[in-house]
């Protein structure tokens, strides 16, 4: 794709994320998620590959439901109230049409299929825009109507994303899926908390974008694209020993970065009396964990640097990315501010 092809489409997918967080009419929400949709697409597919075209296909139809279904809630509620205002309380068929589109978009169970299969047909830079910039636009609604949604219907969806998101990950050995359960998993969190502190949903999706960031961009330095790749122990030390510890705050490890969220969630939860469904995310979390230690362990552990009878992938030694001495340490040694975030 030619350089001003690929920036058109990125500056397109920018302004339709912003016009989506910046509206309170529901046409302007509905073109903003549009715009980013269609803007994607091409990315998507530049490949020119079978997997790469079917990846496209699937994302499309996807999303084009998904949008349908919230311009339909939109004119429901219109149809009722009288006015276009994202903020206005709507009625129940609306407010749960609107949340099952949300979580179309977001990837969220049930409606989660898509999601693995779309990041594991592309390139590690769309994957990475899929996982990261794609989910602010969604999350942007959820946010500004966050008071109309219906706190159990989310609860449901985040509780059944946090457990299919951990056995989705235990038995995957491509990275691109793996990271995509994780999304699963992590969005699952930010929708159980959604209706009841959007403070804490925000803060838990930049600490999940700082960390998958890095991690995504360690991948596609090393040119991992499966468990085995992976073990680049002898060729960037350094590198394996920051894609351990980041996978490590992705599974929530203290006193790594991705802790201080699950315990602000977990606390919130508590004191809404929501006893059995903090169990139940809790124990689903360690799913995750187990598939992140799996990974840590045929990174680094499995290969020695001193090993005489184990054949290696041929590679060259990676480039360091500018941008990982940025997002690193946020990635991992942000947990002090914690105490902050309770206040």
């Amino acid at each position: 794709m030619h350089p001003t092809t690929t920036m058109i489409m990125l500056i397109s997918l920018a302004t339709g994320t912003i016009i989506t967080a910046s509206s309170f009419h529901w046409i302007l929400a509905w073109v903003g998620l549009e715009m980013n949709t269609l803007a994607i697409i091409p990315i998507l597919a530049k490949q020119h590959h079978p997997r790469a075209t079917e990846a496209t296909t699937k994302y499309f139809l996807t999303q084009a439901t998904a949008s349908a279904l919230i311009l339909f809630s939109s004119v429901l509620n219109v149809w009722h109230s009288g006015m276009w205002d994202v903020t206005t309380p709507t009625t129940t068929t609306a407010t749960i049409l609107f949340t099952i589109a949300l979580a179309m978009k977001l990837g969220l169970a049930p409606t989660h299929f898509w999601l693995p299969e779309v990041l594991q047909g592309t390139t590690m830079t769309a994957a990475l825009i899929l996982s990261t910039w794609q989910k602010l636009a969604p999350m942007a609604l959820i946010y500004i109507t966050a008071n109309n949604l219906s706190p159990t219907t989310l609860i449901l969806m985040g509780t059944l994303s946090t457990c299919i998101g951990g056995w989705g990950g235990i038995n995957q050995t491509q990275t691109r899926k793996i990271m995509a359960y994780s999304s699963i998993a992590h969005f699952g969190w930010m929708a159980a908390i959604a209706t009841m502190s959007t403070d804490i949903m925000l803060f838990n999706l930049i600490i999940y974008i700082m960390m998958t960031t890095p991690m995504f961009i360690m991948l596609a330095v090393t040119k991992s694209k499966t468990t085995t790749n992976l073990a680049t122990w002898t060729s960037a030390p350094t590198m394996t020993t920051m894609i351990l510890l980041t996978l490590m705050s992705l599974g929530g490890l203290p006193p790594l970065s991705g802790f201080t969220p699950k315990w602000l969630i977990i606390n919130e939860l508590i004191q809404q009396n929501l006893i059995l469904t903090t169990t139940i995310m809790t124990m689903s979390s360690l799913l995750s964990l187990f598939f992140y230690l799996r990974i840590t362990y045929t990174t680094t552990l499995t290969l020695t640097p001193n090993t005489p009878n184990t054949s290696y992938k041929w590679r060259f030694k990676p480039q360091t990315h500018q941008l990982l001495t940025t997002l690193l340490p946020t990635a991992l040694l942000m947990l002090p501010i914690t105490p902050t975030m309770m206040q």
